[in-house]
């Protein structure tokens, strides 16, 4: 499949949903659902111009120093005073099941089981999946958020409605209802942030550059000195 990838017979989609497959990545077993890459910076402007390498992320960085500002205090972080455990980056994970619970809050099963997780409520509405640019807001700021994207993003504008109206609070600042994902500027629906996103993971820059991203995730830069060098170490 590699080299049906590399000759462009197969999808950016498609070879990272086989990569996840031989990784033991399932969709039944939720610590260990496919993952995928956040692949955009740009959720502000009206249209989306994937002719521009500005509007992506880069692929080369761990998620948790997309923003280069984290990077000083992640390596700062690479140290364990008491020496009982393994050095490490991050102490929360790209992937895990809470955080497909947070992504597919509005979809059942998932909903119930995020209930379940946070004893019988929601959780509070600020932490919930309320809005793409938030979202990635959310992974600039905060050097503690490093989850990835799940394949959904690419594929299932449903998991972005909340299509069974529940209660999932309001925003504390806004004092705005938690309702459907809030999408960025340029998607008219949610049919189109989904049509725009896939097209954005099958863009020639991320054809380019995927690779990278593959290497952090299931390649080599996932442990040992390389590892630590890509500052993607985690607990």
């Amino acid at each position: 499949s590699l080299q049906k990838w590399v000759l462009r017979e197969i999808s950016n989609f498609e070879y990272l949903m086989q990569l996840n497959t031989i990784a033991g990545r399932t969709y039944n077993d939720l610590s260990q659902y496919p993952v995928f890459p956040w692949i955009l910076r740009d959720y502000v402007s009206e249209t989306l111009d994937l002719t521009n390498p500005d509007v992506f992320r880069d692929l080369s960085k761990p998620i948790g120093v997309a923003n280069e500002r984290h990077a000083r205090d992640v390596k700062e972080n690479f140290e364990d005073p008491t020496g009982t455990v393994d050095k490490f980056h991050y102490g929360t994970h790209y992937s895990n099941a809470a955080g497909v619970m947070h992504y597919l809050i509005r979809t059942e099963p998932f909903t119930t089981l995020h209930i379940q997780l946070q004893s019988g409520r929601f959780d509070c509405s600020d932490r919930q999946f309320h809005s793409v640019p938030a979202a990635w807001q959310a992974r600039m700021e905060n050097p503690v958020d490093v989850k990835e994207l799940i394949p959904e993003f690419f594929y299932f504008p449903e998991f972005l409605e909340n299509q069974n109206g529940f209660d999932l609070g309001c925003l504390q600042l806004s004092n705005e209802k938690v309702d459907d994902v809030v999408l960025p500027r340029w998607a008219c629906s949610r049919e189109d942030f989904i049509y725009q996103h896939r097209k954005a993971l099958e863009s020639e820059y991320v054809s380019a550059h995927l690779h990278e991203w593959i290497d952090l995730i299931f390649g080599y830069k996932q442990r040992g000195p390389a590892a630590v060098e890509a500052l993607n170490v985690f607990y």
